[in-house]
């Protein structure tokens, strides 16, 4: 009886039906909550994603993915044990943050362009913190000093390389075998400035050619494929749409229950045995449920420059539960699984924090 009640089915049937007498007590604050996920939504999160989801499309669409795996090959495999069409994941998910990196990942899979260990490895470090909002909304608008962005970002995509090294030997003995004839051949040559010179040519031939196949595998036209790639972005938007607002309302509703400041003051003991500023806990759960919110508190606590920056360093590598999910629904769509992410996650969130104290002094700050 017990271990039913326990299942994990259970608990989370418990949980919503918690959340729902809440959101009856509640109604007010549960409308508000809504109105703010909302907002966050329309006036952050679709202006800055779209874009990239349906440019992300196109380029696959295109055959421009294809091109930079061939040419990025012998970069991706001896560093992460990925293919080289994992270098335009990486590059994507960098630039335009998460869940883009989780996003081109699950097509690649669906494409069987990579394997589920591939997979795995390659969204647990592609999924950051997008450059405009770690620097014009972290530093400069909650921090208000620019000068915290080059070691804030030094330690948050520095941590994520790290996990990408790390992550090369996850299922490393469950893989077949790497084909690396084309490898061997190119190191064999290398003696030769000219025989060098052949196979940079070679190299980007066989990204062109790779392209062109592409794009006839394809077979869209120019008018199919544009209305394709904005229909899949529209709902892929409304999915993180959706779970902006559902964790918008749950946390209102564990704030108002209590939960929220009970895991805060047991985090605040934490602090205080480690000798963390006691004030800081409170970023850290916000930032636990979502990255804009932790991100405010820690530029906003006033405890010093330092574990601040430390702090929101975590909640953009953690990502805020928020993040999570949206990764989660992505990849519910494939047979990667979602446990080596979080895993990564929490990994990725301590190095920042660490490489942000080491930093530190090195930086001048």
């Amino acid at each position: 009886m017990l271990r039913a009640f326990l299942h994990p089915l259970s608990v989370t049937a418990l949980s919503a039906l918690f959340i729902a007498l809440l959101m009856a007590v509640y109604p007010v604050e549960t409308l508000q909550s809504s109105l703010r996920g909302l907002s966050i939504w329309w006036e952050v999160l679709f202006p800055a994603l779209f874009p990239f989801f349906v440019i992300s499309e196109l380029l696959l669409g295109f055959g421009i993915v294809h091109f930079f795996g061939k040419l990025l090959d012998p970069l991706m495999r001896p560093l992460f044990r990925l293919p080289g069409i994992g270098g335009f994941v990486v590059t994507m998910g960098y630039i335009s943050g998460y869940p883009v990196g989780a996003r081109l990942t699950a097509q690649l899979w669906a494409q069987r362009l990579i394997t589920r260990a591939e997979g795995e490895r390659l969204v647990a470090f592609t999924t950051t913190s997008d450059p405009i909002f770690l620097i014009g909304a972290v530093s400069v608008g909650f921090f208000q000093n620019a000068a915290v962005a080059p070691i804030l970002a030094a330690a948050h995509y520095g941590g994520g390389f790290l996990i990408g090294l790390l992550m090369r030997f996850h299922d490393a003995r469950k893989e077949p075998p790497i084909d690396r004839t084309e490898t061997s051949t190119s190191d064999t040559a290398t003696t030769s400035g000219h025989v060098r010179r052949r196979i940079s040519r070679s190299r980007l031939g066989l990204a062109l050619k790779a392209m062109h196949e592409a794009r006839l595998l394809d077979g869209r036209g120019m008018g199919r494929l544009v209305q394709d790639s904005i229909q899949s972005a529209l709902k892929l938007m409304i999915v993180v749409g959706g779970l902006v607002v559902f964790f918008s309302v749950v946390m209102e509703m564990l704030t108002h229950a209590g939960f929220v400041e009970a895991l805060a003051e047991a985090l605040r003991l934490l602090f205080s045995l480690i000798g963390l500023p006691t004030p800081l806990a409170d970023a850290a759960i916000f930032g636990l449920f979502e990255v804009t919110l932790g991100s405010r508190a820690a530029g906003t606590t006033g405890t010093g420059l330092m574990h601040q920056v430390a702090i929101a360093a975590w909640v953009l590598s953690w990502g805020g539960l928020s993040v999570h999910a949206q990764i989660a629904s992505l990849l519910s769509r494939t047979d990667l699984r979602y446990r080596p992410f979080m895993i990564a996650r929490m990994l990725h969130g301590l190095l920042a924090v660490a490489l942000v104290y080491a930093l530190w002094g090195w930086l001048g700050l």
